[in-house]
């Protein structure tokens, strides 16, 4: 078997007889790509709606490994590349506890993201590494086409720096994160319901107010992140509990938050895994609330 084959082996004889006839005709390539890239697709929405996470835990790698080989069949395509750097960003930081191998597959999503920012801009994709100012300058030629790889792009950047937080030098690009999240909801202030909201609450209260945070914004990022997913992503209300409810001593507010998730219906389509997670970290926190307050 050929290891670079776009397809695993595994396909039903029949599609794969069906890839190696369009393969020799001038338009084999894009309809391969986009075979590859509705696979890739399905895996993703496949994995998000699984309801019981320790299938996909131990599943999953499997499929990071099949997305490594569709993408190095098709490195320019930016659809792979966003499904890639979804759920290997979203793997580590769900399921993988050591911190080395975190490290390793926050290092790939980043990759990916960067891989794909690079294919609608490859003269100044890099302009993350330049001075902030210089940053922001970048960040005003993106435009609406622009959205979902600059989300992209941002958030596993904010994975990478969590996996790196011993560095310092990664710590001090924060803010270029957050500039990221805030130019994505001025070009599409919904986009995948609130979640830059819930990323810029998160950065706005890092740090407690004495040294800096700043709660009171993190409240209206992370209120209106809820508003925007109506209420669906859960996940959204525990991590107000745990970040806000608990630096401000909050308990009336973390316990009606976590209280709330669990008495919701986790299967919503394209959340059920992340609800479901949602569900047992809620139960983890109100178990644990009167230790911590």
């Amino acid at each position: 078997m050929n290891p670079y084959h776009p397809l695993p082996w595994f396909l039903p004889n029949r599609f794969l007889l069906f890839l190696v006839i369009v393969s020799l005709t001038g338009c084999g390539r894009l309809l391969i790509s986009s075979a590859t890239s509705q696979l890739a697709g399905n895996i993703s929405s496949a994995i998000l709606n699984q309801k019981d996470p320790a299938t996909v835990k131990e599943g999953a790698p499997a499929y990071l490994i099949l997305l490594d080989s569709l993408i190095a069949n098709d490195p320019e395509d930016s659809r792979l590349l966003l499904t890639g750097t979804k759920l290997y960003g979203a793997y580590a930081a769900v399921f993988v506890e050591d911190a080395v191998r975190a490290r390793i597959l926050a290092d790939k999503a980043w990759q990916y993201s960067i891989d794909a920012l690079c294919l609608e801009h490859a003269d100044t994709c890099h302009s993350y590494r330049l001075p902030y100012a210089d940053y922001l300058k970048f960040l005003d030629t993106l435009g609406q086409d622009d959205v979902a790889v600059l989300f992209s792009f941002g958030a596993s950047w904010a994975g990478w720096i969590q996996t790196h937080s011993e560095d310092w030098n990664a710590r001090a690009d924060l803010p270029k994160v957050e500039a990221t999240m805030l130019r994505v909801i001025a070009l599409q202030d919904d986009f995948l319901q609130g979640e830059p909201y819930l990323y810029l609450g998160v950065l706005s209260i890092l740090l407690p107010p004495a040294l800096g945070g700043k709660p009171e914004q993190a409240r209206e990022y992370f209120e209106k992140a809820i508003a925007l997913s109506r209420g669906r992503n859960l996940m959204f209300q525990v991590i107000f509990a745990e970040r806000y409810g608990r630096m401000l001593f909050d308990r009336e507010l973390h316990d009606r938050l976590l209280h709330r998730v669990l008495d919701s219906d986790p299967a919503v389509p394209g959340l059920t895994l992340m609800n479901t997670i949602a569900q047992q970290k809620a139960a983890a926190l109100l178990n644990s609330a009167d230790e911590y307050f």
